[in-house]
């Protein structure tokens, strides 16, 4: 992973592992091709048309802080009319994302569900000149997110919803879930990101190096690698076929910010502790992990970014009714993997969600 620092820098005494943004590192990938850049849509209106043909999407305000108003973005399929009667998904994009995966909208659309997805606040269509990328002190600040976009969700339509949640969105995914009992019909989690890379010993190394940063300069960026190696699984301009926004998915990602890993951190110790989660969870993983110094073959068929046996061991604490689907050759998205793959996906979720989620 690799987001960008706003005007504040780090003093002299900061730790070598934080480092201040010399550039915006958001215009990086200026040879990307030609998209809208960051959005300016006011909140407050009504649904209008997306950047993805054939989609709308409406603005809110969800709350303020010192670098302005943070919004969420909704997206959904245009209908010329919306029966109140489907049960509607909401898909959660992961780290330095956002929704662009018109399959995943096709699938459910097509099996009769009502799609949205959400631009989490700081990301992609939500995303302001100004903000820092991705940036919270707390995996709580994006209750206001889903709460927002459920209540939007419920004036149209009158089924629970079911919630897909991708990567650190499966994170912030299952710990809402477990706080809010009841409210949606099932969690499906799409390679979640339920604990650090190798073992808790990593997450607790990794604590004592991100808390100090945090807590006195909680914008600082931590020094990690730029790679960009699962962004040329994805991206139509290497070797994956997704068209990607240059802004909202950046090569390397966003740069990592100390505090938004230190609330990942609390979450993932929060998992392993075990959360009691009512509705039942699937989990998809791809079935191995792969890990290079450099760009090779196997990067296309597996994952690379997090370890599918941690994923699906730290799955297994969610809840009493978790089901773990594994995926040979799948990526760490696997609804961005190939189509056979993707559809694979798309077909056993849909058949759990008529044994289980209704």
């Amino acid at each position: 992973m690799t987001l960008p620092d706003d005007d504040r820098r780090p003093d002299s005494s900061s730790t070598p592992t934080a480092v201040p943004a010399s550039a915006d590192p958001r215009e990086s990938d200026a040879g990307a091709p030609e998209l809208p850049a960051l959005l300016t849509t006011e909140p407050g209106g009504d649904w209008e048309p997306d950047v993805i043909d054939g989609f709308e999407a409406k603005t809110f305000a969800v709350s303020e802080d010192d670098q302005g108003t943070n919004l969420v973005t909704i997206v959904r399929p245009v209908a010329d009319e919306r029966d109140r009667s489907r049960t509607p998904v909401l898909l959660i994009h992961g780290w330095a994302d956002y929704f662009y995966n018109e399959p995943a909208a096709k699938a459910f659309e097509d099996a009769g569900y009502a799609f949205h997805a959400m631009d989490l606040h700081r990301y992609g269509r939500s995303l302001r000149e100004g903000q820092t990328p991705g940036w919270t002190d707390s995996l709580l600040n994006y209750d206001a997110d889903i709460e927002t976009a459920l209540g939007e969700i419920g004036r149209t339509y009158e089924n629970k919803p079911i919630i897909v949640a991708h990567s650190t969105g499966g994170l912030v995914a299952s710990l809402w879930a477990e706080r809010n009992p009841g409210r949606i019909r099932a969690l499906v989690l799409n390679s979640p990101w339920l604990e650090m890379q190798g073992s808790t010993w990593v997450r607790h190394l990794a604590k004592t190096i991100v808390d100090p940063v945090a807590s006195r300069q909680p914008y600082a960026m931590l020094k990690l690698p730029k790679i960009d190696f699962y962004w040329r699984t994805l991206s139509s301009e290497a070797e994956g076929e997704w068209d990607l926004h240059p802004l909202w998915r950046p090569k390397t990602s966003f740069e990592v910010p100390a505090a938004w890993l230190g609330a990942v951190l609390v979450g993932h110790a929060q998992v392993k502790a075990g959360l009691d989660i009512q509705e039942p969870v699937l989990t998809l993983v791809s079935e191995r992990g792969f890990r290079g110094a450099k760009f090779s073959e196997e990067m296309k068929t597996a994952d690379i970014v997090l370890e599918p046996e941690t994923m699906a061991e730290r799955a297994l604490r969610l809840g009493r009714r978790v089901t773990i689907n594994r995926y040979p050759d799948a990526l760490h998205d696997v609804f961005a993997s190939p189509e056979v793959i993707r559809n694979q996906a798309f077909a056993d979720v849909l058949q759990w969600l008529r044994a289980y989620g209704g």
